[in-house]
């Protein structure tokens, strides 16, 4: 199987990297191919504009979709974008692993989905859902909260966790076809002990030794 990891976290030594890292090993030593883009290491530019194209369909008044689907027709995405477009195209999986800031993606990542998430490329012309540009191929969140677990539960202070994934396994995975896995989200390791943050890892990579057999959410779970 092709996997395909999205790490987003500015510190290599956060409890995202060391997430970030067990899943890399695991999945290697299960004999998958891994590819991955760490954002942040890359200096991914999260900011949409014209430098998104090598191609120009509009000089005179940008408008993103419309430059996109010129770009599918021609070639013409800038080769960051390319790049990372080809990787998922190719995959057979895609997970995101990413700490949960401000109720949302932290602002690399969204800007990596807004860049590389092309209408043409990715969806439109009757290709969302169900018929989308990604149909069969899966895709997993793997998330830290800087709360604990109750504060996100149904009622919770913060509200349920799955109502604000919704935005992102549905918005965006779903919309463009993925089959979307239940997420592993690890509460508060901040605030846990070293016993307990290895427990974590460890679940983490058990759960990836098996993911193969996995079934992904059903539509109306999210």
């Amino acid at each position: 199987m092709k996997v395909f990891l999205v790490f987003a976290h500015a510190e290599p030594r956060s409890f995202n990297g060391a997430l970030f890292r067990t899943a890399q090993d695991t999945l290697r030593a299960a004999g998958h191919v891994v590819t991955v883009s760490d954002l942040y290491a890359m200096k991914f530019d999260p900011v949409s504009d014209r430098r998104n194209f090598i191609s120009v369909k509009n000089s005179e008044f940008f408008k993103q979709q419309i430059e996109e689907m010129h770009a599918t027709e021609v070639g013409g995405f800038a080769p960051d974008v390319e790049a990372e477009l080809r990787k998922m195209e190719a995959c057979d999986l895609m997970i995101w692993q990413f700490p949960l800031w401000w109720f949302g993606l932290p602002g690399i990542l969204k800007g990596w989905a807004d860049r590389v998430f092309a209408m043409g490329r990715t969806y439109g012309g009757e290709r969302f859902y169900e018929n989308g540009v990604f149909k069969g191929k899966r895709a997993l969140l793997s998330l830290t909260t800087g709360g604990p677990e109750a504060v996100y539960e149904k009622g919770g202070w913060n509200g349920d966790i799955h109502a604000i994934l919704r935005p992102i396994q549905r918005g965006i995975l779903r919309f463009t076809g993925w089959d979307v896995l239940s997420p592993t989200i690890v509460y508060a390791p901040v605030r846990a002990t070293d016993e307990q943050r290895q427990a974590g890892l460890n679940a983490w990579a058990a759960r990836l030794r098996d993911i193969e057999g996995e079934r992904p959410i059903e539509v109306g779970e999210y």
